[in-house]
């Protein structure tokens, strides 16, 4: 059996409504590659969607969900491709994307992980890397002499080489859904590798489609999990008790100010979910400093 050079892993979660343009969008691409959907346990009908109209997409039906870094992980695991590219099912590949990536990947051996341009719907462009990490300001010797200047790629269309994602184990699956990328990135270029974004290649992000029927409290909450868990994980305790204690000040600063202010807001509803946000934040914080952060 060939090995192909490039295999697709997209996990899916409640959008089978979205997988089709996604799968067809990558369809158009003319180019070879293998493709892996991940299912976790979604309730609507993607899994017969995807028997049903691609026999030729491997499908890894969990019974559970386990969590975007864990189907990623069990794609990767599946897959054979020289080159990993994960893909969220919100997303529409633009013409020439994999070719660019195909392309760029091996006359850039340096570079271990490496992201596309991505577009909202309308076509703006939106940032699909960053180079600074969380609690970069108080954190210059943890992240000083990395290599390259790009920090770490938007999840939502990113590609790797495999030997590189096995050599580090893959997503650390203590992230279950959000700030698995931002880890990535930093534990690549701890090994010296650097990151990169791949000129010609776009992706059309349908940005929160696959986390749409969450409330928006619960996805606050689960991105402050893991902005805590990547500070545990990369940072000294030191820095982190630093870090905590400056952004619980900037969250009592800023409910102070709300609720002065709260009387003469013209959009109370939008200022009420502040407020909720900023006491969540403030919670999370000061648990986090002493040593109890919540869960």
């Amino acid at each position: 059996m060939t090995t192909p050079a490039l295999s697709v892993i997209i996990v899916n979660y409640n959008t089978a409504d979205l997988l089709p343009g996604c799968l067809d969008s990558i369809g158009r691409q003319g180019v070879s590659c293998e493709i892996i959907v991940v299912d976790n346990a979604s309730r609507d009908q993607s899994v017969d969607l995807l028997h049903e109209r691609y026999p030729g997409v491997t499908v890894i039906a969990n019974r559970t969900n386990a969590g975007f870094s864990r189907a990623n992980n069990q794609g990767l695991r599946r897959c054979r491709g020289e080159l990993v590219f994960f893909l969220n099912p919100d997303t529409i590949v633009q013409p020439g994307c994999l070719a660019a990536m195909l392309d760029f990947m091996p006359a850039r051996p340096e570079i271990a992980l490496a992201g596309t341009a991505l577009f909202d719907p309308d076509f703006s462009p939106h940032p699909s890397v960053e180079y600074t990490y969380p609690g970069h300001r108080y954190a210059r010797q943890e992240l000083s002499g990395l290599p390259g200047d790009i920090a770490w790629i938007l999840g939502a269309a990113l590609v790797s080489r495999r030997d590189r994602m096995e050599r580090v184990g893959g997503f650390d699956e203590r992230f279950f859904l959000y700030g698995e990328d931002v880890d990535l990135g930093l534990v690549m270029r701890k090994r010296g590798w650097r990151l990169g974004s791949i000129p010609g290649a776009g992706v059309v992000h349908l940005e929160g489609q696959s986390e749409r029927n969450s409330a928006p409290m619960e996805v606050f909450k689960k991105k402050l999990r893991a902005e805590l868990l990547f500070y545990d994980k990369h940072y000294s305790e030191n820095t982190v008790r630093r870090i905590c204690r400056a952004y619980e000040w900037q969250a009592r600063w800023r409910l102070f100010s709300l609720r002065l202010t709260l009387p003469w807001c013209r959009d109370r509803e939008a200022a009420g979910l502040k407020l909720n946000r900023y006491r969540v934040a403030l919670e999370f914080y000061n648990g986090r400093k002493s040593g109890s952060p919540e869960t």
